[in-house]
């Protein structure tokens, strides 16, 4: 029988600590927004070393080492406890790539336009990407979040005043007719047999007899989620932006998972607009831009114009006045200051042919100026849509409320 060899175990900060768990908590790193960046010092977000900074910060704030280590090691590189800090942070980021959580690329030098990939390096001039399994990681969690503060357990269906013979039964049953699918109520229909016949055996059925279950109707719904990236959405010492990322990822999961025959896409507008992957949604940034609303409203409604869907509709986070619109000969003429007649009438134009085109819009300010509510009630007024006035704190909920409840009626 061979001697089994004991060794003294030895404590570590990572015993115990979850890749899942760490990603979670450093979502606020993964989804910058751009609050920071005008600040010295900020540097690249995506390197290494500040996903290594800011494992290390987080690793504090979970009790996992002590500040004065941390600050050891912020300070004190080459001495001896700081090493083995820093070499712990380089084994959390080697399994996070190892993992799949993680890929990262050299980082360009000066006249690249890329650097090729390091796949495993995980210290050194590189940078890191996201992965697409830790993007639908971070909008499930964010979704998790969202919906428990709601109070929810259990996501919905889209309601709709239309009934069919589906799968699952909301309501009461119905004779079967021709075209009907073969849901029988088994019980409703026995009851039918004997109610006609008595009680008796063998029970005689008929055609008459036959009932199947009558489940409410589920309409498939397009969305075209159009976030703000002016740069007025990081200014006034609040940053704006990075719920709006939350909200998205959250809405991305929800609908992949409970609702496959919806379709959500993106689109962001800042001087003009452009549609953008939803995996790219972590590394989207505000600018020093307008807000060109109308171009924005134009980019969604051309996106869902080319969607066969039942319902239609745009949400819309902004938080500014349109400052800015496309002229005719591709110029963008901008004004920033105060409400310009020329650039609300462009504007209004955009969202009554939105309304035609059988798109609802809904608008989520997260400013409460009294100008830009004259401006938004006109917006809904026009589409009939609705319009929320939400802070960064429960952006989130008001948008997944209004995503779940949606109201009884199938938009044309």
């Amino acid at each position: 029988m061979p001697l089994t060899k004991y060794t003294k175990w030895i404590p570590s900060p990572l015993d115990g600590l979850s890749i899942e768990e760490l990603l979670d908590e450093l979502s606020d790193f993964f989804l910058q927004s751009g609050f920071d960046y005008d600040y010295p010092g900020s540097g690249d977000p995506r390197a290494l070393d500040a996903l290594k900074e800011a494992i290390a910060e987080k690793l504090v704030e979970l009790g996992r080492i002590p500040e004065s280590l941390y600050q050891k090691w912020q300070s004190e590189r080459d001495a001896e406890d700081a090493k083995e800090l820093d070499g712990l942070l380089d084994q959390l980021m080697r399994r996070m790539i190892e993992e799949g959580w993680l890929r990262t690329e050299r980082a360009p030098a000066e006249g690249e336009e890329s650097g090729e990939g390091v796949e495993g390096d995980a210290s050194g001039n590189a940078r890191f990407e996201l992965t697409d399994k830790s993007i639908d990681f971070l909008g499930f969690r964010q979704l998790r979040h969202l919906l428990g503060s709601l109070g929810r357990s259990s996501f919905g269906r889209h309601e709709t005043v239309h009934y069919s013979t589906g799968v699952e039964a909301y309501q009461s049953s119905k004779p079967y007719e021709f075209g009907d699918a073969l849901n029988i109520d088994i019980s409703a229909t026995l009851l039918s047999a004997i109610g006609r016949e008595g009680l008796g055996v063998p029970i005689n059925l008929e055609h008459s007899d036959v009932m199947v279950h009558q489940s409410e109707y589920d309409s498939s719904c397009s969305t075209v989620l159009l976030l703000d990236t002016s740069h007025s959405m990081i200014l006034y010492g609040e940053d704006r932006f990075t719920p709006a990322k939350r909200v998205a990822l959250a809405l991305s999961h929800l609908i992949r998972s409970q609702y496959p025959g919806d379709s959500l896409r993106l689109a962001l507008f800042h001087d003009s607009a452009e549609e953008v992957p939803l995996k790219q949604l972590a590394h989207v940034v505000v600018g020093p831009y307008h807000t060109n609303t109308r171009e924005g409203l134009r980019l969604a409604r051309r996106i869902l114009m080319s969607e066969k869907k039942d319902m239609k509709q745009i949400i819309m986070i902004t938080d500014g006045k349109p400052s800015a619109i496309t002229l005719p000969n591709g110029r963008i003429y901008k004004n920033a200051f105060g409400l310009d007649p020329m650039i609300l009438e462009e504007t209004f134009k955009e969202v009554a042919v939105c309304r035609k085109s059988g798109i609802l819009i809904n608008t989520f300010m997260v400013a409460s100026d009294y100008y830009l509510v004259d401006f938004v009630k006109k917006v809904t007024e026009i589409c009939k849509g609705k319009a929320y006035f939400a802070t960064t704190l429960n952006l989130g909920q008001y948008i997944l409320m209004d995503y779940l409840k949606k109201k009884t009626e199938t938009i044309h």
